[in-house]
């Protein structure tokens, strides 16, 4: 039976290394946060203009959930990137890069719903779990997803 003294030199069991994590990209992280962001105001946009014909910060934020202010802010910043215009208390337009946007991120999300559907997945569930994919469905998922479609017809 080892003593005390015995135990104390004992090494130590050696722990079992942790595979090294992969390194973070918090600026891409955010820069693709941003993107979806603007694909999807420019998207509700282009929706509230087709039904009533103008898009107010306040349908936005309707639409969004979220408050006039974080709209007013998201705007501004839309503003700066060239995909809407704005005066203050007025509706809010799209520019020709708006529309550009808004129309690829509605035929992603269009692709991306019908693809959903054929593997039998019911409509509203498709419509919800598409807003998540198409924001981040590369250009080659996307053509595998209409090669797909276009077997089926």
């Amino acid at each position: 039976m080892p003593t005390t003294a015995t135990k104390l030199k004992s090494k130590p069991k050696a722990r079992p290394r942790r595979p090294a994590l992969p390194p973070r990209h918090p600026r891409r992280t955010r820069d693709e946060h941003a993107q979806e962001i603007a694909q999807d105001y420019v998207e509700i946009i282009a929706e509230l203009i087709a039904a009533t014909g103008e898009a107010r910060v306040i349908d936005i934020a309707r639409r969004l959930g979220v408050t006039h202010v974080t709209v007013a802010r998201t705007i501004q910043r839309l503003q700066r990137d060239g995909l809407v215009t704005s005066l203050p208390y007025r509706s809010i337009f799209l520019t020709e890069s708006g529309s550009k946007l808004s129309e690829e991120s509605r035929t992603r999300h269009e692709i991306v719903v019908q693809f959903l559907e054929s593997l039998g997945v019911p409509d509203r569930v498709a419509q919800s779990d598409a807003e998540g994919i198409e924001h981040h469905v590369s250009k080659e998922t996307l053509q595998a997803f209409r090669k797909h479609l276009g077997r089926r017809k």
